[in-house]
């Protein structure tokens, strides 16, 4: 019976852990990987993007965005993503991503998520111009 359970265990931890890696959004959408040259398959696959990417590939690389703006400038109306983590007031990160969305498992919503003194920190900033990435703003 131990052993069943340890298994089972086992099968839940790896299906979670896939819920968040680029190689499981790749097998999710073939086809969008498929329509990117070999270079920006490596990105993708390293879970990295780059200027010029589409909206799919920056998807597969790294999931979908925490958050959404729309930013309106001289140039017109943009779209920009933002990619958050959220931590300690000591700086420790506690989650980032789906971590705080639960996507994989709505029964497993972390602890921590109601963390009374947790600071959201924007790690990553996508700026897209007529469907294309313009710019990468990353905090250093």
């Amino acid at each position: 019976m131990k052993t069943l359970s340890v298994l089972i265990s086992c099968a839940a931890l790896a299906l979670l852990a896939g819920c968040s890696t680029p190689e499981a959004r790749i097998q999710g959408n073939p086809q969008a990987f498929a329509s990117a040259s070999p270079g920006d398959q490596q990105l993708i696959r390293e879970g990295k993007v780059a200027v010029g990417f589409t909206p799919e590939m920056v998807r597969l690389a790294l999931g979908d965005p925490d958050r959404v703006f729309t930013r309106t400038d001289a140039n017109g109306v943009n779209e920009a993503w933002s990619y958050t983590a959220y931590e300690s007031d000591a700086g420790v990160m506690l989650y980032r991503g789906h971590y705080h969305r639960y996507w994989c498992d709505p029964y497993s919503y972390p602890y921590y998520s109601s963390y009374a003194s947790r600071r959201t920190k924007e790690y990553l900033k996508i700026i897209f111009v007529g469907g294309r990435v313009a710019s990468i703003e990353t905090q250093t």
